[in-house]
Formats: structure tokens, C-alpha cells, sequence
């Protein structure tokens, strides 16, 4: 196993809370998988949870060293939680292919939000 890299990082929920406001479906829909938001619909505080997996996909792009751009786009990552409740991504278009071309074979990821702020790190690993 050989650590392609890790990334991290830090968001204000009230701005994802204000972008959501400003921006509704527009903003939502260019950032975040239907499953994504169906999840996060469910939730007393909403924006607290976009915010998590937002920071999940700035700390995803901080690891594979690209930025949100051409080689990985917001809607080629997608944050889900297993039936215990731990995050995990699933890759696809932009950056699956990233991955399968630098020997990317996971990525692990690890969230927390509270009421101003979330953050999230992640790890490229490949085997």
C-alpha cells in the first residue's frame, strides 16, 4: 500500500447555508448527487451535512492533487455512509479515470461537522 496523497479541509456551514439560499437548486444540483441531497434533506440541520461533504470533495481534490477542475469535477465524486454510518466515496466520469490512471484503488475518507463548521480529510491510496 502507497499513499498517493491526503487532503483536508475546513468550511463555514453558513456558507454553504447562504449559497443554498442564493442559489437553490442551481447550487445544489452542480455540487451534490441526488443521493447526496436526498440524504442531507433528511437531516434537522441540512446545511450542516452539505457543508461535511462539500469539505469531503475539497479535501478528495486536495489528495489527488488536482483541485476542482478538469481532471475532477464535484459530480464525479459522490459521499455516501455505509449501513454502520461511516462515510466512504464512490468515484466516477473525471475521476474514476484519474484514479485508474495514477493506481488510485481507494480513498478513504473521515467528516465531522458541528454548528458553524464542518471538515473532512481524506487519503488517495493505492495498492
Amino acid at each position: 500500500m502507497r499513499i498517493f496523497g491526503i487532503g483536508i479541509d475546513i468550511v463555514e456551514t453558513a456558507r454553504i447555508e447562504d449559497s443554498i439560499e442564493r442559489f437553490e437548486d442551481r447550487f445544489l444540483n452542480r455540487v451534490f448527487a441526488e443521493s447526496e441531497q436526498e440524504y442531507c434533506r433528511k437531516m434537522k440541520f441540512p446545511a450542516r451535512h452539505y457543508a461535511a461533504r462539500f469539505a469531503a470533495k475539497e479535501a478528495i481534490a486536495k489528495a489527488f492533487g488536482t483541485g476542482i477542475g478538469a481532471n475532477l469535477g464535484w459530480d464525479d465524486m459522490e459521499i455516501l455512509r455505509n449501513a454502520e454510518g461511516q462515510p466512504y466515496v464512490i468515484l466516477s466520469g473525471d475521476g474514476q479515470a484519474f484514479a485508474d490512471a495514477n493506481g488510485i484503488t481507494s480513498v478513504q475518507i473521515s467528516i465531522s461537522h458541528a454548528d458553524h463548521y464542518a471538515a473532512a480529510n481524506a487519503m488517495a491510496i493505492c495498492d
